[in-house]
């Protein structure tokens, strides 16, 4: 694939990213303690898939930087926040792509609990209060349900995007 072509895919990927993660943070979504379905992670299993380890982070990085900057949160608690839960997420996925035979759907679910997680350690550190931590076990619940719904997304989007 030539460089051009390999860039323009990325920004079409990245595009993709930022419009989900826009869209997400715009509708009201009926789970606890704001969690979310985290349908930006449909292009980074998408991008994993089609790509490696180097463009997921391109994509992810791009995704929360520029995300960010639309929604006016940019060096805010939210950009921190969506940063950590990005950082382990990626390593989770990077993981699991390399050192495991796990299906989309399985490798999203961890991406997600990992998500969480990161979260959540920002946050403790952010407020400086480890009983926000509380909510952990909450989030890593509806962490399963909507893995499952964006690994299924993903491995259906990967199933029909050909990169030639």
């Amino acid at each position: 694939m030539s460089k051009t072509k390999r860039l323009i895919y990325l920004a079409l990927l990245t595009s993709m990213a930022i419009a989900l993660q826009v869209f997400e943070s715009m509708i009201a979504i009926p789970l606890p303690y704001g969690a979310k379905l985290g349908l930006a992670n449909i292009i980074a299993l998408v991008t994993m898939e089609l790509f490696d380890v180097k463009e997921l982070i391109l994509v992810n990085s791009m995704r929360v930087l520029l995300g960010s900057l639309l929604r006016g949160t940019f060096l805010t608690s939210t950009f921190w926040i969506s940063a950590g839960g990005v950082l382990l997420s990626s390593i989770a996925i990077i993981f699991m792509k390399k050192f495991t035979k796990q299906s989309m759907i399985g490798i999203s679910i961890v991406s997600a609990v990992f998500h969480n997680i990161g979260q959540i350690i920002v946050i403790t550190f952010l407020y400086s209060n480890v009983a926000l931590a509380a909510i952990l076990p909450i989030l890593l619940i509806t962490a399963i349900p909507t893995g499952i719904l964006v690994g299924i997304a993903a491995r259906e989007t990967s199933s029909r995007v050909k990169i030639s």
